[in-house]
């Protein structure tokens, strides 16, 4: 008896699969055709769609695309047993944590794929990251992934860590979701919550967030500029566990003003695996008691998506704080 076979949607935004080279480096294009016979071989296993969204690099993709996307993938999940997102690398992991925030309560998959060269070139690496794409879709893996190099990771715990390998994602402080073996996808676990009701699109989002990573001697004044330039949000990155300088510096005065003026600080480590605890030195005390919120062990990238669609929902710091204490979809250790 013949399986059915799964309907899948393919929302294209552009990125290196689908680029071609052109006067000044490469650029996407909408529909290749390489990836178009890629996507008809595939189609032997899977009833699949393709829909042109979206023609930029990654590097472009911001939020009103964020917004576009997600509400792409809500309109069709209804019809859908998965969607396939192809993106650009570079800002991949922003895209995937920020889609996890916005579509709550998601039991299907969502999975984000791309290459590190187009789908046109023969060493890339389009095809393989396609097929693991398609899998985890086949496999109901729920929720937002990334698949790339027979890896499948979490949406809001995947960082690009290599500009040219094709190992290019890393899973920080979660373990891969699955991976791609001969005889099919392992899955290693589940570290976030089940839905707790229907599909939810939440895509207001605020994009006056700023994120500065510090330096030893960070000017003070940079703080002055953030206030007048209404920024509502700022993620720091700290040193080590959890720290920043006082001394000469005080960069903790100027941390205290931002938050007594309604901006909301989260704070996290410059280090890219294991929680950060501000607790530990006088150096991460001085910063908590100004009222800054941890990041604990997210990574950067779904710090600062997770603030931005926070201060898209409300202008209460102290309901900022609760959503910044709650795991929505495996974000964060609790």
């Amino acid at each position: 008896m013949e399986t059915t076979k799964k309907r899948v949607l393919l929302l294209a935004t552009g990125g290196t699969i689908a680029s071609r080279q052109g006067e000044e480096g490469l650029e996407p294009e909408p529909a290749p055709p390489e990836l178009l016979t890629a996507l008809e071989e595939l189609g032997h296993y899977y009833k699949i769609t393709y829909r042109s969204i979206l023609n930029l690099d990654s590097s472009n993709i911001q939020a009103e695309e964020w917004q576009l996307i997600a509400r792409s993938v809500y309109e069709a999940l209804p019809v859908y047993d998965g969607v396939v997102i192809t993106h650009g690398t570079d800002t991949m992991a922003y895209t995937a944590s920020m889609l996890s925030f916005m579509l709550q309560n998601l039991s299907k998959s969502v999975v984000l794929t791309g290459s590190q060269l187009p789908i046109g070139l023969p060493l890339s690496d389009a095809r393989s990251n396609l097929a693991t794409a398609f899998a985890a879709v086949n496999y109901g893996l729920p929720g937002v992934s990334i698949a790339f190099h027979h890896k499948i990771i979490r949406g809001c715990r995947a960082v690009k860590v290599r500009t040219m390998s094709f190992d290019a994602f890393e899973s920080v402080n979660s373990p891969d979701r699955g991976e791609l073996f001969a005889d099919g996808i392992h899955v290693i676990g589940k570290h976030a919550p089940e839905p707790k009701g229907p599909l939810t699109l939440c895509d207001r989002l605020c994009n006056d967030v700023f994120l500065l990573k510090l330096i030893p001697g960070t000017n003070p004044r940079i703080f002055d500029m953030l206030l007048e330039m209404n920024y509502r949000g700022v993620v720091l990155e700290a040193f080590g566990a959890g720290g920043l300088h006082f001394i000469r510096r005080d960069l903790a005065a100027q941390v205290k003003r931002l938050v007594e003026n309604g901006v909301a600080v989260v704070v996290c480590s410059q280090c890219l695996y294991e929680k950060s605890d501000f607790s530990i030195y006088e150096v991460g005390r001085k910063i908590l008691s100004t009222g800054v919120i941890e990041a604990r062990d997210m990574t950067t990238e779904a710090a600062v998506t997770k603030l931005m669609w926070a201060l898209g929902r409300t202008d209460s710091m102290d309901e900022v704080r609760r959503i910044f204490a709650t795991n929505y979809a495996g974000e964060i250790t609790l």
